[in-house]
């Protein structure tokens, strides 16, 4: 019999994790107490009691509420110190999961109304992130991240400010929030800005919208990377063109079924995306609403898909070579996966 290993201890990357998503459930009562914000009432049981909220977003109300309980969180983020605390403990969680990489996602334009303006903003959570490097020794970028629900004009604007700052820690440029809301074609322009600038283009895909949602990211936004893309399962062909333009697919099993996009986690779809070879980054998304961290989502490819230590350790491969760290860091990771494997 095969000797299970520990997931926590198998070097990995994380790609897919969402700023205001990655807080601590203890920090964000801490903050609303500090500045009196008051959090809906099934936020903070879902907080105290360590259970995450009952949540399904397969409707445009199930969706409005997921993003009242986010939105709720993010206004407890107030001043430069929350977000340098934020940041750190992020990095802190990632490592104790066995991520030696975290790109972490945000888009400025959220927290700018509190941190004077979008490129204070901005300059503000690349300090944060620099600090969390020194103090925990974790490989740390940014991801910036347009907002379908906004105007294309908007992302564009983002997109140069996320080129302006790439020497100092931005590494993609992403689009998210609700996928059946904004066409994909719609932001080609900002996503041109971002890959001329040097930007990995990570949009979400193929998450709340079938297999048409994946197409577009590559058809119009020429991804390198879709955030979710777990849909794609449904259509063999764009599996075989995700698996031969090594387009990397930020799954996050949790999130699926804690959003209703799969009822259980077996039914999330790791096995038909892993044997077509799609390559794999499995995230965390938004542990503070999902409850469960990076090395959980490892845990579910095990437990639920019957993956193998040998699996899981190319999944985590799969991870680093999708990242944007630099090529000495990922040797030293994918070192760390063999000697992990090696036991």
């Amino acid at each position: 019999m095969e000797r299970v290993r520990d997931v926590s201890e198998l070097p990995k990357a994380h790609l897919h994790l969402h700023f205001t998503g990655s807080m601590r459930p203890t920090t964000v009562l801490e903050l609303a107490d500090k500045y009196g914000v008051r959090l809906p009432e099934t936020l903070t049981e879902a907080l105290i009691s360590g259970e995450p909220p009952k949540l399904r977003a397969t409707d445009e109300r199930g969706w409005f509420r997921f993003q009242r309980l986010y939105d709720a969180a993010r206004s407890c983020l107030r001043e430069p110190e929350d977000i340098q605390r934020l940041v750190r403990e992020a990095a802190e969680e990632d490592l104790k999961d066995g991520s030696g990489w975290l790109e972490i996602q945000v888009d400025p334009t959220s927290y700018a109304p509190r941190l004077g303006g979008l490129i204070p903003a901005l300059e503000i959570i690349l300090d944060a992130v620099d600090t969390a490097v020194r103090e925990t020794g974790l490989g740390m970028r940014v991801l910036v991240a347009a907002n379908r629900m906004k105007h294309p004009l908007d992302a564009r604007t983002l997109a140069r400010l996320a080129v302006r700052y790439a020497d100092r820690g931005v590494v993609g440029f992403g689009l998210s929030n609700d996928e059946r809301r904004g066409m994909a074609r719609d932001f080609d322009r900002a996503f041109a800005i971002a890959r001329d600038g040097g930007l990995l283009s990570a949009p979400h895909g193929g998450e709340l919208t079938g297999p048409a949602s994946v197409r577009d990211c590559l058809d119009d936004l020429y991804a390198h990377r879709v955030g979710h893309g777990v849909r794609a399962a449904e259509d063999p062909r764009l599996l075989k063109r995700l698996a031969d333009r090594g387009v990397t697919c930020e799954v996050c099993p949790a999130s699926n079924v804690a959003l209703g996009v799969y009822a259980k986690p077996a039914d999330v779809p790791l096995r038909t995306l892993f044997e077509a070879g799609v390559p794999m980054a499995l995230g965390a998304d938004d542990p503070l609403l999902f409850g469960s961290r990076l090395a959980a989502q490892y845990e579910i490819a095990r437990r639920h898909h019957a993956f193998t230590d040998a699996e899981l350790a190319e999944v985590a491969r799969q991870s680093v070579r999708a990242s944007a760290a630099p090529e000495d860091t990922r040797a030293k990771l994918l070192s760390g996966i063999d000697d992990w494997l090696a036991g």
